[in-house]
């Protein structure tokens, strides 16, 4: 039987159906441990009230069993509970609440735009990390532009303020899509048909306020009780896109907002945005000369110039000592490979999407036009990978297998250890690309470990021993780690299911011994193995995937690689894969962004600036400049007829960590006056020799001796 149940939230009356079963007693476990039951079927609204009124009225939304939903979902089992308010315990922001917040602002921007503009089409308005946005199809003849803004922030202001709330309706698919032929939007009838192919048995409205007669839109929800609820946003850019991203297809208005609980939420977001425009590294990548991106060579490949040279370069040797350290052999190799090669590890096809089009041979590509071949046949030749041909990399771990596989191995020489800065090619849209952070050629500190599975468990603890030095030389504090796991419902992961059994188990224990949070998410994995990510923080609270660890049963299996164990009997060893930095690209884009292109000086292209005073002094200036490139210290001298508060204010600019400025009392002391990056006056004079010497401590030991504290 079907029957209505009316509840109350926040003075707006909602009605819910559900099917009563025989025997309706869902006993409820909320997040404490605790558990509460009931005799009938209950809504997510009605078991927080059970619990408080304060909790009922803060509530924005819940989670079943892990699934976010509205607060009018009906409970009929046994569930886990935990119900959404704005902030955690801790009182930070909670992404959920974030969610629900802006997945139901992105609805009332849409209903705003479609009051202010009749005749625009609904394409979809996903919410995002930092906002939401909603792709829309604009009538011939109309736009909209930043300057209808204001305007579309007042008519959204109105609807908060009418508090109207987010009813969810569904519809048998028949009748639902009858519905939607009815209003004669294309695009919500391929959401639509997105739906039924994903397995959905009904199609769900929203409408804030009554079905039938507000506003609505088809949408899977959820959203918070009401549209009051959404206490801060902004539209923040507009942009073009296009139709499920194909360049060929309809050119849509996509609209960019955000929101949050408060004002003040929303004022600190703002603020942070202003931060990350002046930290931005594609801005201080061209200010500073670090790289350069041109048309002529191609979006998305990097042109690293002289002084990003030297940041690369100075990152590639630390991490360099750290391999000596732990025992690793440095290998070369090419950056193409026969495409068999990529279709035994599995890499084509499965990261086919992302990769370049295979390279034909061209004793292939006559004879298939010999053969009469079209363009058609030979694109999808080419695209099932039925052709003799090759591929540039997306991966460096095949050629490493075969490098491992090019001698026979005993137990006594595992672990074998293998590194490559390798460059990779992944394809990227061209909207995905971001400077250094989004390209198309990269190149990872990669590097393959071949082990027993009893040694799994220490060789975990070196690579992430690995990251950790990394992240704390460099003041990367910030992070958190994701143990990345299989998708149970998903059928890319290859390989036995004990042998994943086994390696997800060892990236638990391996991440347990770090002293940091981490979580387990599925869908995570690399479809070869489970992987252990570290995400860092910025200074300005954006997350990066940098650093990854993966462990990997499978490659090994496909390659058919063994070892004589000690009973004298080939054995499969384990295959564990490691990138501390990931890409050196995206690891130099977030560095610039994290210290603001004011890198620390053994890291800077140039450490010390020499500034004469004036011509008079250029003689004792190039004596200075001398001594500090026999110690090897990067410097320029500023020989130029500029008065010296504009040799002062240039090198600021171009953020050199020390100026040394020199002047004839200077020169009869021998002696110089220190300026440090960031400090308005001299710190004082220095002996030449003595700051010489500081100098190269403060590089030796990556920032550990300080120059500046000479001074204190």
């Amino acid at each position: 039987m079907v029957s209505p149940l009316p509840f109350r939230v926040n003075t707006h009356i909602f009605t819910l159906h559900f099917t009563y079963l025989k025997h309706p007693m869902p006993r409820i476990t909320l997040p404490d441990g605790s558990t509460k039951d009931f005799d009938h079927p209950v809504t997510a609204f009605e078991v927080a009230e059970s619990i408080g009124p304060r909790l009922a009225q803060a509530a924005l939304g819940a989670k079943i069993d892990g699934e976010l939903v509205d607060l009018g979902a009906t409970i009929t089992r046994d569930v886990a509970l935990a119900i959404i308010t704005e902030r955690t315990r801790d009182r930070a922001l909670d992404p959920d609440a974030l969610f629900l917040l802006r997945h139901s602002a992105a609805h009332v921007m849409a209903e705003a735009i479609q009051r202010l503009y009749p005749g625009v089409q609904l394409v979809y308005g996903p919410p995002l990390d930092h906002g939401f946005y909603y792709d829309i199809a604009i009538p011939k003849g109309a736009s909209i532009s930043s300057d209808d803004f204001e305007k579309i922030e007042k008519e959204m202001a109105n609807i908060i303020k009418e508090d109207r709330p987010f009813s969810r309706y569904e519809l048998p698919i028949a009748e639902g899509v009858a519905k939607l032929k009815k209003e004669g939007s294309k695009y919500k009838l391929d959401n639509a048909q997105r739906a039924i192919d994903a397995g959905s048995d009904a199609l769900s409205w929203y409408a804030t306020g009554s079905p039938g007669e507000n506003w609505e839109d088809l949408c899977r929800g959820p959203h918070v009780p009401s549209t009051g609820r959404i206490g801060a946003f902004k539209i923040m850019s507009i942009a073009s896109s296009y139709w499920h991203g194909d360049e060929n297809s309809d050119v849509l208005t996509r609209v960019y907002g955000t929101a949050f609980p408060t004002k003040k939420d929303l004022g600190h977001h703002l603020e942070q945005l202003e931060e990350a425009k002046k930290r931005d590294h594609r801005v201080l990548g061209k200010q500073l000369h670090l790289f350069h991106i041109d048309e002529a060579v191609g979006q998305g490949l990097i042109l690293w110039t002289p002084e990003g040279g030297v940041v690369r370069a100075e990152l590639q040797a630390f991490i360099g000592e750290e391999l000596r350290k732990q025992g690793y052999h440095q290998v070369f190799t090419p950056h193409i490979g026969k495409l068999e090669l990529f279709k035994t590890s599995g890499h084509f096809p499965y990261y086919q999407d992302s990769q370049y089009p295979p390279i034909v041979m061209r004793e292939s590509l006559d004879l298939m036009a010999t053969e009469g071949c079209s363009c058609a046949e030979l694109s999808n030749r080419m695209r099932q990978g039925e052709i003799e041909g090759y591929l540039l990399k997306p991966m460096n771990c095949p050629m490493h297998i075969k490098i491992f596989g090019s001698r026979p191995h005993s137990y006594r020489d595992l672990p074998v250890r293998l590194a490559e800065f390798g460059t990779v090619y992944r394809w990227e849209q061209s909207g995905e690309l971001n400077g250094m952070t989004r390209v198309r050629g990269f190149t990872q500190d990669d590097a393959h470990l071949f082990c027993t599975e009893e040694q799994i468990a220490e060789e975990m603890t070196g690579c992430l021993s690995l990251v950790r030095t990394i992240f704390d030389t460099l003041g990367m504090e910030g992070y958190r780690v994701r143990v990345g796991l299989r998708d149970p419902d998903s059928s890319k992961y290859i390989g036995d299911s004990a042998n994943w059994d086994r390696a997800e188990e060892a990236c638990r224990q391996a991440a347990a011994t770090l002293d940091a949070p981490f979580s387990e998410e599925a869908g995570e994995a690399a479809f070869y193995g489970p992987k252990i990510d570290f995400i860092i923080r910025d200074v300005i609270g954006r997350e990066w995937q940098l650093g990854t660890v993966q462990i990997d049963y499978n490659l090994p299996e496909r390659f058919d690689l063994s070892y004589i164990g000690a009973d004298n009997k080939p054995h499969r060893p384990v295959m564990i894969h490691r990138a501390p930095f990931g890409s050196m690209e995206r690891f130099i884009g977030v560095l610039i962004e994290h210290f603001a292109g004011a890198f620390p000086i053994w890291l800077s292209p140039e450490q010390v600036r020499v500034l004469p005073i004036s011509e008079k002094s250029n003689e004792y200036a190039t004596r200075v400049h001398d001594a500090l490139l026999a110690a090897r210290v990067r410097t320029r001298m500023d020989a130029d007829n500029d008065r010296i508060q504009a040799k002062i204010k240039m090198a600021a600019e171009e953020k050199v960590p020390y100026m040394v400025v020199v002047g004839p009392r200077d020169a009869e002391a021998g002696a110089v006056s220190v300026r440090a990056r960031g400090v308005q006056k001299d710190l004082g004079s220095m002996p030449l020799d003595q700051f010489v010497e500081a100098a190269k401590q403060e590089i030796a030991t990556r920032g550990q001796s300080r120059v500046i504290d000479h001074f204190s």
